[in-house]
């Protein structure tokens, strides 16, 4: 189907980078992630359709002329979704000014403002539903970011989640936004789709996860003491039972996890690694935590 500009949507186009649309969608795609109020950025038509097959209401799409021929596969994305996206808030203007606005060096010609999933502390237990309203986990499984501050690792994490069947995931105070541009594109839209918490002080959360039964499990380094297990230990080496329900913290690369998450461990997990490696990135680690997870949990040997 032809999807050539008619006329009065060439009339239409947005021209001016003073235009209040034009500067919603730069602070979103150049931020580093929404405040209370402010709609989540995405860029890109494979996530722009990615996150309206998962249900997202959008709040107006922005695409610029010679991306016009993508159009018909969005809104085929749009159609397939009860949310959506109103014909009115389709919104056109030139390659320029969308390079203006976008938050890519590369800009693809398609983004879109989404309104913010309205996810509680009891869903990142159980799990997104499906169109049936069917959860995907009958135990909890939460990965807890406790000041990871690169958001290209924040992104890694939440798409490794949501592969390895976790429930949900919690960026606790100090960590980058999961729905910020760059944590977006490196989590392929996962953190759009699975249960994500933002913020959370990490005295709160050790609280709410103590009173729902929820095991705490602390990545550790190695030489790291300060749990109830020595990281040196066999003990520590080896990975605690996962099947159980449990929320499994990473920390910052440099500065490991807080004390308090330490002290309060029910478990611990160390990656044995060659000698001459100090430590893996922040993003590897958890996914390899989360693996261990999925392996336990399907009965792999």
């Amino acid at each position: 189907m032809d999807r050539s500009p008619s006329a009065s949507e060439k009339d239409d186009l947005i021209t001016s980078r003073e235009n209040r649309w034009l500067k919603r969608f730069r602070a979103a795609l150049r931020g580093t992630g929404p405040v209370e109020g402010e709609p989540i950025g995405v860029e890109g038509p494979k996530l722009v359709e990615d996150a309206l097959r998962s249900g997202l209401e959008a709040e107006a799409l922005l695409i610029c002329e010679s991306a016009e021929p993508a159009l018909d596969a969005i809104l085929s994305a749009a159609s397939a979704s009860e949310a959506g996206i109103p014909r009115s808030r389709i919104l056109r203007t030139t390659d320029k000014l969308f390079a203006s606005v976008a938050g890519t060096e590369t800009p693809q010609g398609i983004a879109a403002l989404f309104r913010k999933p309205d996810w509680q502390f009891e869903d990142v237990l159980r799990g997104a539903a499906d169109e049936n309203g069917v959860r995907f986990g009958d135990s909890p499984l939460v990965i807890v970011m406790a000041g990871v501050q690169d958001p290209g690792n924040v992104g890694t994490i939440v798409r490794s989640a949501e592969a390895f069947g976790a429930t949900g995931v919690i960026a606790a105070r100090g960590t980058a936004d999961p729905w910020s541009p760059k944590a977006l594109r490196a989590s392929a839209v996962s953190a759009l789709r699975l249960p994500v918490l933002r913020g959370i002080a990490i005295p709160v959360l050790l609280a709410q996860l103590k009173m729902a039964r929820v095991k705490i499990i602390a990545t550790i380094g190695r030489g790291v003491v300060g749990s109830r297990q020595d990281a040196g230990s066999q003990e520590a080496q080896a990975y605690p039972n996962l099947r159980e329900p449990s929320a499994i913290f990473v920390g910052n690369e440099g500065a490991g996890l807080p004390a308090e998450v330490l002290h309060s461990a029910d478990g611990t997990i160390s990656i044995p690694m060659h000698p001459s490696v100090e430590s893996l990135n922040a993003g590897v680690a958890a996914s390899i935590a989360l693996f261990e997870a999925a392996r336990q949990r399907s009965g792999t040997p």
